[in-house]
């Protein structure tokens, strides 16, 4: 090869990564007219009114007020960001950026106090939602509804353990139906559960999100558990409960309501640590252990051989009858992605303690060779690694039949700093190029045939954010926590504003 051969190459090379690390300019134009573009929220991180309308206490009202140790400053979502109060104008910003769709969960304490049908149904909760739902279509707003996003009435806690056993399957299926009875002549698209992963794990792994159950009692504020067999449990409970719900809405109310029903997953991109075949089969692991535990139940029925290997009778088993529930049970998958890790391959240790952390062999790291896969964000555990999207939806396409899917979260946050004057802390450059190049690698996907529909930004206003409180912000528009929660636009909500009119 002649040496300007050689030159021409490398200068292409550097030229493609940098145009591949630098996408162009992108406009609400260049997607389909029926692309949704949205904003996510949930119940808890918003809504406030604890106390309020008869709403009932949740596993989350009890972990922050029970263990105020465990969240940043000892918040909690007491009040939130008023939402409760605050919908109508809140729907009119939306309105006035343009989005035409809004994904929000309801608080199965706000409608069934005592979590139970039994225990009767608390007409303001619906009185509540009907209004914002209302509201929003009267602007034109498309509402995506979650049925929980981590949110279960404490009384079935302290009654019979919530997810860890089967009996909350058949309330989350009363409550379920009550919401499609109530809502679902208008609402079009239903969610069961928000990221069944992130429960499992954060409430019955590491500890650090409600109920707290962890398997080391030296963790403060944890409640002893069993990281080695309760994550799996609450996981298989919620797939049961998510396929309970999905029957009961096609046997009683699609038909005539006409509407969708899925279940949001969340994932990260796995990279291998090295191009050895050791660390590639790791990287699929990885996938497997957080991404594959729900959508192979969900396409074929059962588990992932690796899980199966790996957790052997920890893992709980479907029957036949559970098996063909859970297998097609969803007419779109809500995908969540944020981050990305690379992932080594590590020996088993047999003599260490069970449990999900170490269960599926892998190392997983945000850096390789002394650099990190992307720029760190406000959260520990968010690195901006946006070609990642691009990579999961092809992934998902291949390896489950590409379902239509729709990405109900995808955000970035920022450190709160609340020494920074007001006008300093809505410029938020970095959140542009987040979604910049996000929504630059979703169009890409688009374009290789996934079947991918919407988009949600996570999320349109500050908020609290579980374990991190009021410390980070992930908000399009900033709240002003010591001035009455007024909203105030950030850059990236006038960067939206121009993206979805072009």
């Amino acid at each position: 090869m002649s040496l300007l051969l050689m030159i021409f190459l490398l200068s292409s090379t550097v030229v493609a990564a940098q145009a591949d690390a630098n996408p162009g300019k992108i406009a609400r134009s260049q997607f389909p007219k029926d692309f949704l573009f949205g904003t996510a929220s949930s119940a808890y991180q918003y809504e406030g009114a604890a106390r309020e309308g008869g709403r009932g206490p949740s596993i989350w009202d009890a972990f922050t007020h029970n263990h105020p140790e465990k969240i940043a400053n000892g918040s909690n979502g007491d009040v939130a960001i008023d939402s409760y109060h605050r919908y109508k104008d809140d729907v009119n910003i939306m309105k006035d950026l343009g989005f035409n769709a809004y994904r929000f969960s309801l608080s199965w304490s706000r409608i069934l106090p005592s979590g139970k049908l039994s225990g009767g149904v608390n007409m303001e909760g619906i009185n509540y939602y009907n209004n914002l739902i209302d509201k929003l279509i009267s602007e034109g707003i498309e509402p995506f509804v979650t049925l929980f996003h981590w949110d279960s009435p404490e009384v079935l806690e302290q009654q019979y353990g919530g997810f860890l056993s089967q009996l909350i399957v058949e309330d989350f299926k009363d409550y379920a139906s009550i919401c499609f009875r109530e809502f679902g002549d208008r609402v079009k698209y239903w969610i069961t559960f928000n990221e069944p992963w992130s429960f499992s794990i954060g409430g019955y792994s590491s500890g650090t999100y409600a109920p707290g159950r962890c398997s080391s009692s030296a963790k403060p504020g944890c409640s002893m558990g069993d990281s080695g067999r309760e994550p799996y449990i609450v996981a298989h409970n919620q797939l049961l409960a998510h396929a309970a719900a999905v029957q009961v809405y096609r046997d009683k109310y699609q038909i005539e309501q006409k509407g969708k029903i899925s279940i949001t997953i969340v994932s990260n991109w796995i990279i291998p640590y090295t191009n050895s075949k050791e660390d590639k089969d790791a990287s699929k692991r990885a996938l497997d252990f957080m991404y594959g535990w729900f959508m192979d139940p969900l396409t074929k029925g059962h588990y992932p051989l690796s899980m199966k290997t790996l957790v052997g009778n920890r893992l709980p088993k479907f029957t036949k009858e559970q098996a063909r529930a859970v297998k097609g049970s969803f007419d779109f998958i809500g995908l969540n992605y944020y981050s990305a890790r690379y992932a080594k391959n590590t020996k088993h240790n047999s003599n260490s303690k069970e449990s999900y952390s170490t269960d599926s062999q892998t190392d997983q790291r945000v850096e390789r060779n002394g650099t990190y896969i992307g720029p760190k964000a406000g959260s520990s555990w968010l690195y901006i690694y946006p070609r990642g999207i691009e990579e999961l939806l092809l992934y998902t396409k291949k390896t489950y039949n590409n379902p239509t899917i729709y990405i109900t979260e995808n955000g970035v946050d920022e450190i709160n700093n609340e020494n920074l004057p007001l006008q300093e802390a809505l410029i938020d450059n970095t959140r542009i190029e987040f979604y910049q190049q996000h929504i630059f690698y979703v169009q890409r996907a688009l374009k290789q045939g996934v079947d991918v529909r919407g988009y949600f930004a996570w999320s349109l206003f500050d908020n609290f954010e579980w374990v991190d409180g009021y410390s980070v912000r992930f908000g399009l528009n900033y709240i002003n926590y010591k001035d009455g929660l007024k909203r105030y636009p950030k850059r990236s909500s006038q960067w939206f504003q121009k993206f979805l009119h072009h």
